[in-house]
């Protein structure tokens, strides 16, 4: 199973990309998990560049039209997703990028429920499928812990491979369900 896990922060020592790189390492040996590093260099949206792709957004259509499942862990800022985390979805509003696409939501601090709202509502709208059991809010924020001290915490890397095999488990019956 092929996860494309996209962070909403472009700190470099964010929680949230921290999160989804520290998934990617203690993921069950049958998921592979790439995390998308170039949120900061796409362009911002516009609509007249649609036809004739930049190439880094064609590359992201092409990355999210090849995964099975996308995982998402973004910062609040004003009660809202980032700017950047938006300008990549709506990127992806005209395509079928995340149409049906199995989403989990990860969420770093308990007190981000604005911004995790934000992006319910926006991935919903654009048709994909978000997984209860895949969208977790681990405690992070105000642990100080790195991404090398979040593999050996036993809470934090149970809560992930336990995330981790919802949206696989939900993907593979979603996948069962178009078969038939």
């Amino acid at each position: 199973m092929k996860i494309l896990a996209i962070s909403g922060s472009l700190r470099s020592k964010s929680h949230n990309t921290a999160l989804l790189q520290t998934a990617m390492r203690v993921a069950p040996v049958d998921i592979t998990i790439e995390v998308y590093t170039d949120l900061g260099h796409l362009p911002l949206i516009n609509p007249d560049l649609e036809t004739i792709l930049p190439p880094i957004v064609a590359i992201l259509r092409s990355k999210l039209m090849e995964s099975d499942a996308v995982l998402i862990a973004t910062p609040e800022y004003a009660h809202g997703i980032t700017g950047s985390l938006k300008n990549l979805l709506d990127w992806m509003v005209s395509c079928e990028a995340f149409v049906n696409k199995p989403v989990g939501l990860f969420n770093t601090s308990p007190r981000a429920v604005h911004a995790q709202a934000s992006l319910r509502e926006v991935i919903s709208v654009m048709s994909a499928l978000i997984v209860t059991e895949a969208s977790v809010t681990l405690p992070i924020l105000g642990s100080k812990l790195n991404e090398k001290e979040m593999i050996y915490d036993p809470t934090i890397t149970t809560m992930l491979i336990k995330a981790l095999s919802a949206l696989q488990l939900f993907t593979i019956q979603q996948n069962l369900e178009i078969k038939i």
